[in-house]
């Protein structure tokens, strides 16, 4: 019943499949002849082709001088911080109400999983104090947030608006985690504001102030969208403090030894490692200090005791007086130079490079001439890294170009296949522009894979034309002859790899900012270089082989002297390899030496 069923439906699935194929078939061979005629066309205007080719390589150097250059992308991880500030000397119970606050704001907000507070301290800013808080937000898993408002980014931006609006009394300032686990404790950029000419901390914090103040208030050209968001700094110049003036005449006096008066107030208001003990399979550290009862009120301070040389306990309030004072909450020293760091993020499709220039030059027109700024942590990174990428992208078509002129013994050839190549870089950036993306390190990445690709591409042609000439074939149709034949390998494999790395154009979930980045890259690129390639590498053979037969090239004294400089080329580059080989030579020769004695001899 089954292989009568099966023999009913075979006779016609196969009958749409084979008249599917033919009418495939008949439209395919109709595109290759027209094709092919478009190809012939295009041969006879040759000049022409080459003076547009020009002008696209100009309006490739032009749209990535202009395109938005990144490095890393920032990425949904799952997680965010929000760091709650409140003015100085908040005590901690208002602290944690204000965070308390906050954490219910994100609980009540969608595409949040729960949450964990800490009061008194931010550890995602590197700030300590009972005016600190942190909330760390877990989100939902990426199954449950397919929608653009659950993304991350998203989240962290309505958190952060939502703050503003209902909680005057605090600064909530929400940060993603960095893209590079160990590099920094957040998200986004971090600029150090540097005295270098000892201005004052007061000075330091104005303008630090003034930065983050202006920078807040970037705005787009006749738009309300914000270029940089989040921006905050946690110097504070006049913190409330306690300032322990020790008389030191009076010690003298008292027989106190100075370390022991300072060891005092060092053990009880602050800590001191003693020593470890193990204990339930365990190792427990041993930290002396005073129980907080006892270290609240400034007359506690007044009442510690130091024992003298007599053995007498003197109180620190006989040897030293207290007194409140203002004074630099947090005091950073960068590169030796009392420092303010600010915290911020790029707005909305605003790339990270985009946001160092904004904020250099923000920088470059506010501050002082005694102050300084210094870039750290990612973005540090991001300027020395500089277009390292594409001179990687430039030694990759070098590379591949000597390898094709060792392949077939010739620097003209070779020519034909490499001249195809920038019009992958101007596809791949214009599908980066059009997705409002920028030249990240992936994008990069992906420009070195197109190489190869193009390459690949305008080999299938220039190989099989090589060979008709050298078969004798004229050199028009040779081009065509290498058109019409190779088309359907070209379009077969080049939209293999294009419809392969559509998943990563549409990536979701756990790093899909990095597939998302190399796939549109990727993508544009190769559907660009096959509409130009398949079109522009023809054009090129045909000129180049025409020079080549020209009476500047032709003469067998300059083709001799094109070859020895190929060899020599080669050499200079790859001399490494060789002597690698080489070496791998004479070991196989020296091991198999042994084996080879051992023979019998026959004639013996």
């Amino acid at each position: 019943m089954a292989a009568t069923a099966g023999w009913l439906i075979a006779r016609p699935a196969g009958a749409i499949l084979r008249e599917g194929f033919r009418r495939f078939n008949a439209g395919f061979a109709s595109a290759t002849n027209a094709y092919t005629r478009a190809v012939g066309g295009l041969l006879r205007v040759s000049v022409l082709v080459l003076v547009v080719y020009a002008g696209m390589l100009v309006v490739t150097y032009r749209c990535f001088t202009v395109a938005a250059k990144g490095f890393i992308p920032a990425q949904d991880m799952g997680y965010l911080y929000a760091a709650v500030q409140l003015p100085d000397a908040a005590s901690i119970e208002r602290t944690r109400a204000a965070v308390d606050h906050a954490q219910q704001i994100a609980m009540g907000m969608r595409g949040v999983k729960h949450t964990m507070a800490i009061a008194g301290s931010a550890f995602g800013i590197g700030a300590s104090g009972s005016n600190f808080g942190m909330i760390i937000l877990i989100l939902d898993d990426f199954a449950k947030r397919n929608k653009p408002e659950l993304y991350g980014t998203e989240i962290a931006a309505t958190l952060r608006a939502r703050c503003l609006a209902e909680m005057p009394e605090a600064m909530v300032s929400v940060l993603p985690p960095p893209p590079i686990r160990g590099i920094g404790r957040s998200g986004g950029f971090k600029f150090m504001v540097e005295d270098r000419k000892d201005a004052g901390v007061k000075t330091l914090q104005a303008q630090t102030d003034n930065l983050v103040q202006k920078g807040n208030a970037m705005r787009k050209p006749n738009q309300r969208t914000p270029l940089l968001v989040g921006l905050f700094s946690v110097f504070r110049a006049n913190a409330p403090q306690l300032y322990v003036d020790l008389n030191r005449a009076q010690c003298m006096t008292m027989d106190v030894p100075l370390a022991d008066a300072f060891n005092t107030l060092q053990i009880y208001l602050g800590s001191r490692y003693v020593n470890d003990f193990n204990r339930f399979g365990r190792t427990w550290q041993v930290v002396v200090q005073a129980d907080a009862k006892f270290r609240n009120q400034v007359e506690d301070v007044k009442l510690l005791r130091v024992r003298n040389r007599q053995g007498a306990m003197v109180p620190i309030g006989a040897l030293a007086d207290v007194r409140e004072v203002n004074g630099p909450f947090i005091l950073t020293r960068y590169n030796m130079y009392p420092a303010a760091a600010i915290n911020g993020n790029a707005g909305p499709g605003v790339s990270s490079g985009q946001a160092i220039d904004l904020m250099q030059q923000l920088a470059d027109s506010e501050l002082l001439p005694a102050m300084r700024c210094e870039w750290t942590e990612l973005a540090y990174l991001e300027l020395q890294a500089g277009n390292t990428a594409m001179w990687i992208f430039t030694l990759a078509v070098v590379m591949v170009f000597l390898v094709l002129a060792a392949q077939y013994e010739s620097w003209s050839l070779p020519l034909a296949v490499i001249l195809v190549v920038p019009m992958c870089l101007l596809s791949a950036i214009a599908g980066v522009m059009i997705a409002r993306s920028d030249v990240n390190i992936f994008t990069q990445i992906g420009f070195v894979v197109l190489v190869g690709l193009a390459s690949k591409n305008a080999i299938l042609i220039v190989e099989f034309a090589k060979r008709q000439r050298e078969d004798g074939m004229p050199r028009r149709e040779a081009v065509l002859a290498a058109c019409k034949l190779r088309l359907r390998p070209i379009i077969m494999t080049s939209f293999a790899f294009i419809l392969g790395v559509i998943p990563l154009l549409i990536a979701h979930g756990a790093g899909a900012e990095m597939r998302r980045t190399l796939g549109t890259a990727v993508f544009s690129g190769m559907l660009g270089v096959t509409l130009f390639g398949i079109f522009l590498t023809p054009v090129f053979f045909n000129v180049i082989d025409w020079l080549g037969e020209s009476r500047w090239f032709a003469p067998p004294r300059t083709r001799r002297v094109g070859k020895i400089l190929l060899l020599a080329v080669i050499l200079v580059i790859f001399w490494p390899f060789a002597l690698l080989w080489l070496i791998a030579r004479l070991c196989a020769r020296r091991n198999a030496r042994p084996a080879s004695s051992d023979q019998p001899n026959e004639e013996k």
